[in-house]
């Protein structure tokens, strides 16, 4: 698979859908390089499958750069985007280029960041010593606190104002791409068509540049996880339980 690029990603935009799944470890990463999947995302929904926890908020940037460090040595072809975790970039624009720095050392080609006006500055800094951006608007995972839960964003038109305008901010700061999660299939449509850089949809219909989901959530592999926007490829947790569970009758 040829290494995928930053300038390839931008000018797919209107021309090839772009293909992006959030891995973790380097077994899954090296099946994902045999799919020539275009991008993989270091996601801070790690706290959630990898972890266990009920949010991503107790995530660290040095949990992110060693997941990003076992992606890399399973997957050098796509592009690799690492999630910047809550705590650390909003406290200071200082801290925030401290921890991009971290995570692109440990091998990330860019950074995700939560938000609109609020990390615009921030993501001014980074364009502007050549760390690529890349921006999330409508569910911010990492805003659960303030939304009281993980619902559709985008449900009034005050709400899909403020969404659009947070958009438009993040791309007049710099950010190269911009993920739209969980926001109305029309209002997905319209970013994307206004905006020059691509967007990524997760539960944004199918109008966006892109799409990204969760490997273990492609996989089937919880049964008990079904939302609306997740078409499961696979079911991988009967699949596993039932090889465990024969592996154990053949101990017996």
């Amino acid at each position: 698979m040829n290494k995928v690029t930053l300038p390839m990603l931008k000018g797919a935009k209107g021309k090839k859908k772009i293909s992006m799944v959030t891995c973790y470890d380097f077994t899954f990463a090296k099946l994902v390089e045999r799919s020539e999947m275009d991008t993989i995302l270091v996601g801070d929904s790690l706290g959630n499958v990898i972890k266990g926890q009920p949010t991503t908020i107790g995530v660290e940037t040095s949990e992110i750069a060693y997941h990003v460090k076992a992606v890399r040595k399973g997957a050098p072809s796509p592009f690799l985007v690492a999630d910047m975790p809550f705590g650390s970039y909003q406290t200071s624009i200082e801290k925030g280029m401290e921890n991009a720095v971290e995570l692109m050392k440990a091998g990330a080609e860019a950074v995700k960041v939560e938000g609109g006006q609020e990390v615009a500055q921030l993501i001014s800094r980074l364009v502007s010593f050549g760390i690529p951006v890349i921006g999330h608007v409508g569910l911010t995972p990492q805003y659960v606190n303030k939304f009281g839960g993980f619902g559709k964003r985008g449900k009034t038109k005050e709400e899909r104002d403020f969404i659009k305008r947070s958009a438009l901010i993040v791309e007049e700061a710099g950010a190269d791409m911009i993920v739209l999660e969980s926001v109305p299939d029309k209002l997905a449509s319209e970013i994307t068509q206004e905006l020059k850089i691509p967007t990524i949809g997760i539960g944004a219909g199918k109008e966006t540049d892109g799409q990204v989901l969760v490997i273990y959530d492609l996989l089937g592999m919880d049964k008990n996880f079904n939302p609306s926007f997740l078409k499961k490829y696979c079911n991988l947790d009967d699949i596993i339980t039932k090889a465990l569970k024969e592996y154990i009758k053949d101990i017996e």
